[in-house]
């Protein structure tokens, strides 16, 4: 790297001035937090008084080699923003979140996943090398093969107890201008998973799925091309999802293709009848994003205006927003438990890649198998019967420990301090932590993503 571009020192400023911050309140009791004015987390979090470190300027693009494939951002960069300088010089993030405030930060040190995970993997997966900023204030460079490859390694799915991503050095793909997307509806359950599989090993760019019900499941596979007949544009009065089941074909251009899910927060809108065409109309293009949503949602959460209503009715009311990863050779049966005991729908369906020889991710460990599958659910579950707190969600925790599967911590948790530990490797963490933070001045993992610490 030649650290003598502008780019280069530019960060290296600021990163010394986050150190400085972090050191500045290093004898301090209280617990460090990282300030963000969004959050693609699903979980309520207690406010314990935690130091707030203010890393918001960490959000620019340093550098990118497009030949070696790679670009090199801070950990603040939106994925949305960093699309937008990565789409006019003809490449993108191998791997792209679908929701366009995630950062490239959050995405690594939880899980990011999309169409393309099937031949990339996670986020994570991409990643070539770290900078981190250690909870005592020191910096430190991780890389697969240096001292601090532990680090490296152990950073994903750590959640910011390990330290916070000052600079990431993630691969990117070249892109085309347009995809061309096939959408195959299938009706058995069995030969859909068969049929995802075979185009995985095949030549497609992007595969993602979506199960509409016992019997309908659509499959769509992504492929890069310059030219089409057509352009459709979910970005307001027409609905991705919704398209899946009328269109055989579809073209998009690459960027509204990558944000795709982004304008309904999938299906998510529904619950805030912005899928309404007066609606629509009335919040407007730039009103219909995740970005709203979540804003709705934490508002609802401040205020349990929902939750209230339910009550008032006499009703049961639990969110289940999870994703997990199967093995593909049980995912057949964990959808049949989804549609038994959890009944949402629609499910987003998502193939991964196992994890390579010689790149283990410990806190996040998939097999070296082929292939997994992402399950993605996201409702509330109402009911006039009363269940104890986190009963369904304990269920599909359960169920996903029993099939092999693990699951993504950005949402609500309900293991115990065993059942946590034998799915998400404590041990190893626990010397990660020894090393990195021996003060402990960022909370336990467990604390962080079970008891919301």
């Amino acid at each position: 790297m030649d650290t003598a571009r502008p780019e280069i020192l530019a960060h290296a400023e600021r990163a010394a001035q986050a150190a400085a911050q972090m050191r500045a309140r290093a004898s301090e009791p209280e617990p460090i937090a990282l300030r963000k004015s969004t959050s693609n987390l699903f979980r309520d979090r207690r406010e314990n008084g935690r130091h707030r470190l203010d890393l918001g300027d960490m959000r620019h693009v340093i550098g990118a080699d497009a030949q070696a494939g790679w670009v090199d951002v801070e950990g603040m960069i939106t994925y949305e923003d960093l699309v937008a300088w990565t789409l006019p010089r003809g490449c993108m993030p191998a791997v792209v979140p679908q929701l366009k405030t995630i950062t490239v930060g959050g995405a690594c040190a939880g899980v990011g996943i999309e169409a393309t995970s099937f031949r990339h993997g996670l986020v994570h997966d991409t990643l070539q090398e770290i900078e981190v900023l250690l909870p005592q204030g020191d910096i430190v460079v991780c890389t697969p093969g240096n001292e601090h490859s532990d680090l490296f390694f152990g950073f994903p799915n750590s959640y910011g107890t390990l330290g916070y991503a000052l600079r990431l050095r993630i691969g990117t793909l070249d892109v085309q201008p347009l995809v061309r997307v096939e959408h195959r509806a299938c009706a058995d359950g069995e030969a859909f998973f068969e049929a995802l599989a075979a185009q995985c090993r095949g030549d497609a760019d992007f595969v993602d799925a979506v199960v509409f019900g016992e019997h309908e499941h659509v499959l769509s596979v992504g492929r890069f091309t310059r030219e089409a007949p057509w352009r459709s544009d979910y970005s307001f009065e027409h609905i991705y999802y919704q398209s899946l089941r009328s269109r055989q074909q579809d073209y998009l251009s690459t960027q509204d293709y990558l944000w795709r899910w982004d304008t309904d927060w999938f299906w998510c809108s529904k619950n805030f009848g912005a899928q309404h065409p007066l609606v629509r109309r009335l919040l407007g293009r730039e009103r219909l994003n995740s970005r709203t949503y979540t804003r709705w949602m934490r508002l609802n959460a401040r205020w349990q205006l929902t939750q209230r209503l339910a009550r008032w009715r006499g009703r049961y009311r639990e969110s289940v927003i999870q994703d997990v990863d199967i093995p593909l050779e049980r995912a057949a049966e964990f959808l049949a438990f989804l549609q038994r005991e959890i009944g949402i729908l629609p499910i987003w369906v998502c193939p991964v890649r196992g994890e390579v020889t010689g790149r283990q991710f410990p806190l996040y460990r998939l097999a070296a198998a082929p292939l997994y599958i992402n399950f993605g659910f996201w409702d509330v579950i109402e009911s006039p019967l009363s269940f104890e707190p986190g009963h369904f969600n304990r269920l599909v925790e359960g169920e996903v420990m029993r099939l092999g599967g693990i699951k993504s911590l950005y949402s609500e948790s309900f293991f115990t301090p065993g059942e946590f530990a034998q799915a998400y490797d404590l041990v190893e963490y626990e010397r990660l932590k020894a090393r990195y933070d021996p003060r402990g001045r960022a909370p336990h993992l467990y604390d962080k993503c079970v008891l919301r610490a």
